[in-house]
């Protein structure tokens, strides 16, 4: 299903961000060292360092031809690929951020972190609209549902808390799992939403009313990152337990482990982040061992 078919070395520690460009099969690394990398997925080789960075980055977000770093000072930058250079830097935080998204549909970015705010941005101009307080302590994750509706947050206080995309307004708090929420994922086609957590659970709640319909003991430890296939009905979820797994989107059956403990080739550390190409040809995983994996989909 998938098999090991390269691995990218470069990076001098350990890496926490990754992105997908929609250009001639780039994507983007970065971590706690100084700068943004770009790879080819056609090549499968370094192509450059993209931008130095002035602390360590949590969190990489492309959009509409725009990178965005999200640094563990608590700022952000965006590096515009039509005018090839960083074209923002904004202090938007006071702790690191750790998570960044965009809502499409209203024209807004959102950044969150260790502050437990969450602001929000004008794509236009990167003038801040608004800001809340989601949480007291640190939110790690934001899934936003596929319809942009609804938006999740996955915090610290191991609360998974949903808000109004329309207003941000809190609509419910989700709380099932006894450590922090570390991933949060919505099913494409909206038909449920995967929490992820410290305390290695992976939960599944149905839409729209978000009642817990499965709880599924996945990992050994933390649960850092949730990633759908693009095209097919496949998700995989990567551990702080080193191991990558791929799961069945309708029964939740566990198909494939990839782990250097069961296929003899894989990460020695954590895996912080994990997510596919735009074709779904491969799955790139990366994370404290400084390197980057791609997965060749077989058959």
């Amino acid at each position: 299903m998938l098999k090991h078919l390269k691995t990218l070395s470069g990076h001098q520690n350990p890496i926490y961000a990754l992105a997908n460009s929609d250009r001639d099969e780039t994507f983007f690394s970065a971590g706690n060292d100084k700068g943004v990398v770009e790879w080819s997925l056609e090549t499968m080789a370094f192509v450059k360092v993209m931008m130095p960075v002035q602390s360590s980055v949590y969190y990489l977000h492309y959009y509409n031809n725009q990178l965005f770093v999200g640094e563990r000072s608590g700022a952000f930058s965006v590096y515009d690929f039509n005018a090839q250079k960083v074209i923002e830097r904004i202090n938007a935080h006071t702790k690191p951020i750790f998570n960044i998204q965009t809502v499409k549909g209203k024209n807004e970015l959102l950044t969150t972190g260790e502050d437990g705010t969450v602001a929000v941005w004008s794509l236009n101009d990167f003038k801040e609209i608004y800001r809340f307080q989601a949480a007291y302590d640190t939110v790690r994750a934001i899934a936003i549902s596929p319809d942009e509706t609804e938006i999740a947050f996955g915090c610290k206080d191991h609360l998974i808390k949903i808000y109004n995309l329309n207003d941000y307004s809190i609509k419910q708090n989700l709380d099932s799992h006894s450590l922090p929420v570390t991933s949060l994922a919505y099913h494409p086609e909206g038909k449920y939403l995967i929490s992820g957590s410290r305390d290695a659970q992976l939960k599944i709640w149905s839409l729209p009313n978000y009642e817990l319909l499965q709880n599924i003991p996945a990992h050994m430890f933390t649960v850092y990152d949730i990633s759908f296939h693009p095209t097919l009905p496949y998700f995989a979820t990567s551990s702080q337990d080193k191991s990558i797994k791929i799961w069945d989107a309708e029964n939740f059956k566990l198909y494939k482990i990839l782990s250097l403990e069961k296929t003899g080739i894989g990460h020695t550390h954590s895996i912080n982040k994990i997510m596919w190409s735009n074709d779904g040809k491969y799955l790139i995983s990366t994370g404290d061992d400084r390197q980057l994996m791609i997965w060749e989909m077989e058959g």
